[in-house]
């Protein structure tokens, strides 16, 4: 059996083919790394849009719910009169304190669900990494 070219024919030899087949799979696995480095890059890049829009929102609605909470304070100084205007804002403080760790819990436990790589993409290159760390 040959391991070079035949000139005679023009064949590749099985070492010419083997060879190849290596670097066809070495490409095909550097691909496969440039695909996931696109796609993180491409998910960093619209968290921080989302994450510039959510602050900008939550700055205005902050000042928004601070004003409200006073305006709160004082319709409940004016409705029950008899209530010192400190006691008012403990009751709208501890109101607004209490909707606000129940929005925090939610929170957490909707955050502990989220997968921030796909199965498929993590299999990919764990299968990639494995296979160009095997020795040669």
């Amino acid at each position: 059996m040959s391991t070079t070219t035949s000139p005679a024919n023009g064949t590749p030899s099985v070492t010419e083919l083997v060879s190849g087949i290596v670097g066809d799979v070495q490409n095909l696995g550097m691909q496969h790394l440039e695909l996931f480095r696109h796609e993180v890059k491409e998910d960093v890049r619209k968290a921080s849009d989302a994450a510039a829009s959510l602050a900008i929102g939550l700055a205005v609605a902050q000042v928004g719910g601070i004003l409200i909470c006073l305006m709160l304070v004082h319709l409940l100084s004016a409705i029950a009169p008899n209530l010192s205007i400190w006691s008012c804002y403990g009751i709208v403080g501890a109101v607004v304190v209490a909707v606000g760790a129940l929005a925090v819990a939610n929170g957490l436990t909707k955050l502990k669900s989220v997968e921030t790589l796909s199965n498929e993409a993590a299999q990919i290159i764990k299968d990639d990494a494995r296979w160009l760390n095997q020795p040669k």
